[in-house]
């Protein structure tokens, strides 16, 4: 079983970077060497969590790290992509807790001696407890405190990091977290949501000024999450509720980074719905960036709906993934030149790719066929992208290994890595040996 790419393909030239990516908060565990941040209270909240779990051992990172990074690096890839958490590495007072700090500083150093680039996100969710109870992303001034940890912890990381992303997936923090509540804190608000998502853009913005003066040599820039929209037929009402869908959906978080602007349908919102924007907010988040990070898994479709302006339709004829997620791998083509048409676009990584699928540890192996097709087609898809013009210089398989996959706690495989929860040992899956495989014969 093996992943292949033409023989001329672009993407099997040494300079093009792959990678594994993880998230702090889904693999780490040791929750009492850290401040207690909204996913915990949100593990707490009855029905929030599928299998009622919580992310307090997870994986067991923190205590495994050094075995994790040589399974990483036994997979021959360029780079690892791994968030920080924000309240292991920042006291309530606002001062840096050393412990913490150590940690991450010694598991950069083993990843530079092993020759593998670390891509650091500063926020991939876990927004500490505290500055919840004030207000969390609904404060403006939580954007100010964001721009001071990453000021501190990217002095304290020296030249360690060969790329900074501010936020992972401001989408999911904003909509899913604040707008209707299926993620940490469980906000469900409409302008909640949309206030949220403007100041986690503003918190962006000042972080990114933050990190060009403090790491100038690192590419610093942010991870976006796109589900591109789609029109169930050619109506003209469905057409434009798509378009609707979009912007709302992707745009929003887009076209202000890049474009200094909000898509119109800003003015078309309800005036109690819209975010409070300062004189010069879009000019902070609209900071050159060095890289964009695309993460893509799936697309949806959309038809109109007098009430709810749009709709979500079902594809139930597809492949789906174990979450429910249709495999679409023409919509990451058609997104990435898209996205290359719309705006000026810096240098590209794809920083989440992968599916979750409902695997089985059988004599020592998990047989991944459907993840290693998945793989396969999306790699592909992402080469005909290059094909077509667009800039991009690496793929970050999601996820490394099993974690707490957020709302759907442990039912939900996304590994390249097999977890055993209760053992926490790791077994590498076929998908994982096809992309060292695919990775070494460059």
């Amino acid at each position: 079983m093996k992943i292949q790419l033409p023989k001329n393909s672009p993407m099997l030239s040494p300079l093009f970077t792959y990678g594994v990516a993880t998230a702090s908060f889904q693999i780490e565990g040791s929750a009492t060497n850290r401040l207690p941040n909204i996913w915990d209270t949100f593990c707490q909240k009855p029905g929030a969590i599928a299998d009622k779990s919580d992310g307090l051992t997870a994986c067991d990172h923190v205590n495994l790290w050094e075995k994790d990074l040589e399974l990483i690096s036994s997979l021959h890839v360029d780079a690892y992509r791994l968030s920080i958490s924000w309240g292991r590495v920042i006291n309530q007072d606002g001062s840096l807790n050393k412990q913490g700090v150590n940690f991450y500083i010694k598991l950069l150093d083993r990843l530079k001696q092993l020759n593998i680039k670390a891509f650091v996100t500063l926020y991939h969710w876990d927004l500490p407890q505290h500055i919840e109870d004030n207000g969390g992303w609904l404060n403006r001034e939580t954007a100010y405190l964001f721009s001071d940890y990453a000021d501190k912890i990217s002095t304290a990381f020296g030249n360690r990091v060969s790329s900074y992303a501010t936020l992972n997936e401001p989408f999911c923090s904003a909509y899913l977290g604040y707008e209707v509540g299926v993620h940490a804190p469980g906000i469900a608000n409409a302008k909640a949501g949309r206030t949220a998502a403007h100041h986690l853009l503003l918190a962006h913005g000042l972080a990114l000024k933050v990190l060009q003066k403090n790491s100038p040599f690192s590419r610093n820039g942010i991870v976006l999450n796109f589900t591109p929209c789609y029109s169930s037929s050619e109506d003209p009402a469905d057409l434009a509720a798509t378009k609707y869908a979009d912007d709302y959906m992707n745009q929003w978080y887009i076209k202000p980074i890049m474009d200094g602007a909000y898509p119109d349908l800003l003015e078309s919102l309800p005036a109690d719905v819209r975010p409070d924007i300062h004189d010069g907010d879009l000019d902070i988040i609209s900071q050159p960036l060095d890289f964009l990070g695309v993460n893509y898994y799936t697309r949806l479709i959309y038809k109109a709906n007098e009430q709810d302006i749009f709709e979500e339709v079902p594809n139930d004829a597809a492949l789906h993934t174990d979450m429910g997620w249709e495999i679409y791998p023409r919509g990451l083509t058609a997104l990435l030149t898209s996205l290359n048409s719309l705006y000026q676009l810096p240098p590209i990584y794809i920083t989440e790719n992968g599916a979750a699928e409902a695997d089985t540890l059988v004599d020592g192996e998990v047989r991944d066929v459907n993840r290693i097709d998945y793989y396969q087609e999306h790699l592909r898809a992402v080469g005909l992208a290059i094909e077509q013009g667009v800039d991009i210089r690496g793929y970050f398989a999601w996820s490394l290994m099993d974690n707490f996959e957020w709302a759907e706690g442990y039912l939900k495989r996304f590994g390249i890595v097999y977890v055993d929860y209760e053992t926490q040992e790791r077994t590498i899956k076929s998908s994982g040996l096809a992309y060292r495989d695919l990775i070494s014969n460059r």
